[in-house]
């Protein structure tokens, strides 16, 4: 059960405030009856909801996929940065939207935006190991000793990484992780000596940042594209 006007508000009807409006004007119908109060709580996967006689249909949750530029932290709120929630449109600022996991406020690539707990807690769950793979340059040329380093634990203080998978690319290299811990890829190349100067999240899980997304733009996720944020686990 979920209150009326918060309902309408994620539908894109408008503010609460309009919505309020709207109501009290008798445009609102829940099952075929008019309801005047908005505050109501309603059966939102089963109930009926029309406006001006036009049926909605309500999304409790929303996947948003962002190419982040840098400059953005990845947080909802912050007093020091822009944050990446402000990328989206008005149309969701009623879904209290949220990054799923971090990257750095200079890091770049893909992050996704929801209001759903419980997939956010699978995909950042330290037990499942979903896999994220960023693109890297470094200061200095890697070597194969560097790979050697990081395709074996490496022991960060805090913890010690599974081993990760590095592939040779133009103009850098691909490393894929499993645990995503703060500044995990610098501190793991500053292990071997090296220093990163540039980075980006390529995919996580299954998922793939789409390459046509420009920096700072964001399109909804399809439906089998939120599952592949869970897939490809160790």
């Amino acid at each position: 059960m979920e209150r009326l006007d918060k309902i309408l508000a994620n539908m894109g009807v408008g503010t609460r405030k309009e919505v309020k409006k709207l109501t009290r004007k008798g445009a609102v119908k829940v099952n075929g009856v008019t309801v005047t109060d908005s505050d109501i709580k309603i059966d939102e996967e089963n109930d009926e909801i029309t406006v001006f006689d036009q049926p909605l249909v309500y999304r409790k949750y929303v996947y948003l996929m962002l190419n982040k530029p840098s400059g953005y932290v990845s947080a909802v709120t912050d007093n020091r940065y822009p944050t990446v929630v402000e990328l989206a449109d008005d149309f969701y600022s009623n879904y209290d939207l949220f990054p799923v996991g971090r990257l750095d406020v200079d890091t770049e690539g893909l992050l996704v935006l929801t209001n759903d707990g419980a997939l956010a807690h699978k995909v950042l769950s330290p037990k499942n190991h979903i896999p994220k793979k960023y693109f890297v340059k470094t200061k200095r040329q890697v070597t194969k000793e560097d790979v050697k380093m990081l395709q074996s634990p490496m022991d960060l203080g805090d913890f010690t990484t599974i081993p990760a998978k590095v592939e040779f690319c133009e103009d850098g290299v691909v490393i894929c992780i499993y645990e995503g811990k703060f500044h995990q890829v610098k501190r793991m190349f500053e292990k071997t000596g090296n220093e990163v100067t540039y980075l980006k999240r390529i995919s996580m899980g299954k998922l793939c940042l789409d390459e046509k997304l420009e920096l700072g733009e964001m399109r909804e996720l399809e439906e089998q594209e939120v599952q592949l944020l869970v897939l490809d686990k160790i």
